[in-house]
């Protein structure tokens, strides 16, 4: 994939160390990560948010849509950071560690955090930045980088616990798009993957229906011999005359 070069993304393993508590149903359902970053990342937030170097807790609050909600929070998790619009992207293989891409940056600054990949989780979190930061970053990185108002980079920072609140709705009814270093919009595929056509097939196709048995087939045998006996009878009155 051409926007995924080598040169412009370093996985989790370069740059962090993922440590798992014991995963049960409820970190299934919201991806529940704790990630330990050796050197501060940049998160989408109003202008350049920073995150120390330090250890962070990452949650899904809503993924019931095609606009997905991440939470932040320190590693207590007492404290959201932020609050980030994210568009489900898709890859082909799974690993079973937790996998962060990080775009280019600029010489002294943080790297800037692009998508995370739930471990065996095909589908992953591509993060949406206010538009003028991603136009920044698209520069960085001459990749389309997602983008959204830039008025909204505040509804980031609000701390909230419902996917009810306005924040989370303003995020989920904003418009998205790609956005390259000029600002051109291009398309969303130039960003985020959508499953091969196979998958999608596989998934909605619906099971052959099989008619339920209503009756036993031993009373049609039945019938049958009664069929056949009464014909042999018949042939026997035939053949003595």
């Amino acid at each position: 994939m051409d926007r995924l070069k080598v040169g412009a993304m370093i996985s989790c393993l370069a740059l962090v160390f993922v440590a798992f508590p014991t995963v049960g149903k409820a970190d299934q359902w919201n991806k529940k990560t704790i990630v330990t970053f050796s050197q501060p990342v940049e998160i989408p937030g109003a202008g350049a948010q920073v995150l120390p170097a330090g250890t962070y807790v990452f949650k899904l609050l809503d993924s019931s849509s095609n606009r997905h909600i991440v939470q932040v929070f320190n590693e207590r998790g007492d404290h959201v950071y932020a609050t980030i619009l994210a568009i489900p992207n898709y890859r082909l293989q799974t690993t079973d560690k937790t996998v962060m891409t990080f775009g280019e940056r600029a010489a002294g600054q943080p790297e800037a955090i692009r998508a995370w990949f739930y471990p065996g989780a095909n589908w992953g979190e591509e993060f949406v930045y206010p538009k003028t930061r991603a136009v920044e970053l698209a520069k960085l990185s001459n990749q389309p980088v997602l983008s959204m108002p830039a008025e909204l980079a505040n509804v980031i920072m609000t701390p909230v616990k419902s996917v009810d609140e306005p924040p989370v709705i303003a995020l989920k009814e904003a418009p998205v798009e790609a956005v390259k270093p000029t600002g051109e919009v291009v398309a969303m595929t130039e960003v985020v993957e959508f499953p091969p056509a196979q998958v999608v097939a596989a998934a909605t196709q619906q099971p052959a229906k099989v008619l339920p048995h209503t009756a036993s087939p031993l009373p049609l045998l039945a019938l049958a011999g009664l069929l056949l006996l009464g014909a042999g009878f018949a042939l026997s009155a035939v053949l003595k005359f």
